[in-house]
């Protein structure tokens, strides 16, 4: 089967979650011996970011971690569809795309009785917190949407801005997060390491009560790693003795996870408000992992965890000291979360896992026999 991407990016991870998850479901699929075409604009926003903070070096360190599958970059005056969807069989268009792109391959879709099928994939909050921008989507042309959870795809069949969704949760690349400790490879370097965006300050107070303060109170030594860190959140964390080293490449997350006790998952106020049951890239990545985890409250809506079992859960700040202390000082109770966790997404979120339920997907969609590949088309 020839899959074909339009996506922001996968060489660049800069505060973009998608290219996490993308580059295990489409290392899966070429794993699997199907033709994996992926395309991303040359301007990403995400990689003007990464380059000038990083250099052009920045955005070949994934290319070699995931050499299944080589990005082509496009500019968008001179993209040729016709020759990008030649002999497709399915088309996944993300979010991030520009509404233009977005309208031109489902214009294309129609055009001509075009084979393959065509696929929206949303893996953001904004269906709910930016309904504006997400109704002026031209989905028309496209067979349905590929939402990360049941509340994002009900808004789109309850605003009627698809004929057909389906949900497709985010999961772990396993063959990348996994527990590295027990490998010898790394050395203790801490209690609490959080990786996460600061964004746009939305949720600074659940931070500093479910995170900083804690930390303080405990007497932890923490680390952060993330961007978009203004002044003001780079003076706060100096201020609780929490140490910022940036940007981290995605795909070393398993090393740094695996020199510290835990990590804490603070969830954005969109998925707590309006969005139950959606929980990010980073809960899969992390309890892949083998790291024990410690959530702020999210409503688990459609039971894809066992909390309690695979992460714990803190209500408020009391809670979150009482359990930072008992996973930095009790060995066993470390290795009981972590591998229950562990066990939970082996069972059910891998990237194999998404692919198996995307060509599922795709033969409900009449895509001929799409989990066997075919011969290479020239």
């Amino acid at each position: 089967m020839r899959v074909v991407v339009f996506c922001h990016s996968l060489l660049s991870d800069w505060n973009h979650g998608n290219a996490h998850f993308m580059r295990g479901v489409t290392t899966e699929l070429a794993t699997r011996g199907h033709d994996v075409r992926v395309y991303e604009p040359r301007d990403a926003w995400s990689v003007v970011n990464l380059v000038a903070d990083h250099g052009e070096e920045a955005l070949y360190h994934a290319q070699r971690r995931y050499p299944q599958v080589v990005p082509r970059r496009y500019d968008a005056a001179s993209l040729d569809l016709d020759e990008a969807l030649d002999g497709a069989d399915l088309v996944l268009v993300h979010e991030w795309n520009a509404h233009e792109l977005v309208a031109r391959i489902g214009a294309h879709r129609r055009q001509g009785g075009s084979r393959y099928r065509l696929l929206f994939h949303d893996t953001h909050h904004r269906s709910v917190t930016d309904e504006r921008t997400m109704a002026a989507y031209d989905l028309s042309g496209y067979d349905g949407v590929l939402a990360f959870g049941a509340a994002v795809r009900d808004q789109y069949t309850r605003k009627g801005w698809a004929r057909r969704a389906f949900v497709w949760h985010e999961a772990a690349d396993v063959r990348v997060f996994r527990p590295l400790a027990a490998t010898g490879r790394t050395e203790h370097a801490g209690d609490v390491v959080w990786i996460g965006n600061w964004g746009d300050g939305e949720r600074t107070a659940e931070l500093t009560e479910s995170l900083f303060e804690p930390v303080r109170d405990v007497g932890l030594a923490a680390r952060v790693h993330g961007v978009r860190y203004p002044q003001a959140a780079l003076a706060m964390l100096r201020d609780f003795g929490i140490e910022y080293r940036g940007w981290l490449p995605n795909f070393r997350v398993p090393e740094v996870f695996a020199s510290f006790h835990m990590t804490v998952h603070v969830p954005r106020r969109p998925y707590v408000d309006a969005l139950p049951g959606v929980p990010t890239i980073r809960v899969f990545e992390a309890l892949a992992c083998g790291i024990p985890l410690i959530c702020t409250p999210w409503d688990d809506v459609e039971g894809l965890f066992t909390p309690g079992a695979d992460f714990v859960i803190a209500h408020d700040a009391r809670e979150m000291r009482h359990h930072m202390r008992v996973l930095a000082s009790e060995p066993a109770a470390r290795r009981e979360l972590s591998a229950h966790g562990l066990r939970t997404i082996h069972a059910a979120h891998t990237a194999a896992h998404r692919v198996d339920e995307l060509l599922a997907i795709a033969r409900d969609l009449g895509v001929h026999d799409p989990s066997h590949t075919k011969e290479a088309r020239p």
